[in-house]
Formats: C-alpha cells, structure tokens, sequence
C-alpha cells in the first residue's frame, strides 16, 4: 500500500491559523485543510470546464482579458490558455504564495505548465482589491476562490460573493462581460443575488471527473 507523502504546508494569509497542506500519493497530488480535500489532480473536470463556460460566452476569446482568480492547480488557467488566442491577456491573482511555489514545483507538468505562458501575468494576494479597482477592464472574470459562495478557509472571502462583491465584478467586466463563479454545492440565495447584481445568470451542473464524481456548481453571468 502506497502511503500520502506531507510535501508541504502553507498558512492561508488572514485565515485564522487554518494551514493547507499538499500531500502526494503515488501519481497524485491533493491539497487539504482541516482534512477536507479542497482539490486534488485526479478530479479537475469541473475546474476546466468553469473555463470553458465563461470562454464559450465571450464575444472575442482571441483578444480577450481575463482575470482568473485563484490558481489552485493551473487546471482552470490551462483551459483558458487553450480556449483563448495568441494575442489574448491573463491575470492570475493567487491569495497563498506557497501554491505558486507548487504550480512551479509540482503542479506544472500536469498542464503544459501555464504559468509559463507568456500570456500569463501572476500576483500574488487577494483578489478583491483587484476587482474593486477595475471597471470595464476585464471580458471575463473567473473566481475559484475558497469552496464557493460559502467561505471555508477565511471569511473575508465573503466579500467576493455578497452584493456589494458582485456589484463590484460588474462594474470591473466590460459590457456584456463574464462573471463564472466555481462552487462546491449549489446556493439558491447565492444565484438570487447574482441575478439582482446585473447579470443573465446560467447555472450550470459539473461533475468532479467530468462524467463521474462529485457534483459541483458553476454559475455564469453576462452582464446586463
């Protein structure tokens, strides 16, 4: 039996101590907090297709701007990469420095390694202040942040996902602009408050490994 290797831990900054931790187990890599797998390289059907959604809505994907929020993996920034052209823009804003160290580390040879892409412009810290001081400069703007509209690892990330946070993401995406929003579970209030926010909201079904696993939620907003 093949045991989980400890690779690494790494504080969530203003997570009130809550640590994540990379493991490995044979082929596979898994992130975890307070033993619940946040994501993991075997499952990330539904991580790409938050990418494909919001790009098939796009009126340009050749020249878009896009800001991904939330690195993870790279599976999501992978799929935008593909779905987009040469001359396309991505901003990547990952809260925890250590998951960039990963994604150069670990992470990259799962998916052509993103980062490298010369497209690819990375930050490092939190994501809303980079939305609340936009307006109009994004087509498209993808949040996996956290589990989804429900906070796990902080609550601050609550400003993402309350009217005031979506009311924000409108004014920062250009008219007719993309908000996806990737969640664990589905969220009645949640949607209600993106419609009221001015979008055209879909909601859309993803299963973890595309035709298998777990049930995810992703909701995609066109500006209205």
């Amino acid at each position: 039996m093949i045991r989980q290797e400890l690779l690494g831990t790494a504080p969530i900054p203003g997570g009130q101590g809550r640590e994540l931790k990379l493991y490995r187990h044979d082929q596979d890599f898994v992130l975890r907090l307070q033993g619940i797998d946040l994501m993991t390289s075997r499952m990330h059907g539904s991580e790409e297709m938050l990418a494909e959604f919001a790009v098939a809505r796009l009126r340009d994907a050749k020249s878009a701007r896009v800001l991904v929020g939330g690195l993870g993996m790279g599976y999501t920034l992978s799929k935008v990469l593909e779905l987009t052209g040469p001359s396309a823009a991505i901003e990547v804003v990952e809260l925890v420095p250590e998951i960039v160290d990963w994604n150069r580390e670990w992470f990259g040879a799962l998916n052509d390694n993103p980062l490298d892409d010369r497209r690819v412009e990375l930050s490092v810290g939190d994501v809303v202040p980079r939305i609340r001081d936009s307006k109009a400069r994004y087509d498209a703007i993808l949040l996996d942040v956290d589990n989804g509209a429900e906070s796990l690892t902080r609550s601050t990330n609550d400003r993402l996902y309350s009217r005031g946070g979506l009311a924000a993401a409108r004014v920062a995406v250009t008219q007719r602009g993309v908000l996806a929003v990737w969640s664990s579970s589905a969220n009645p209030k949640f949607a209600e408050n993106f419609r009221r926010a001015g979008f055209s909201v879909t909601e859309e079904r993803a299963r973890a490994r595309r035709t298998k696993g777990p049930r995810h939620t992703i909701w995609v907003g066109v500006r209205t």
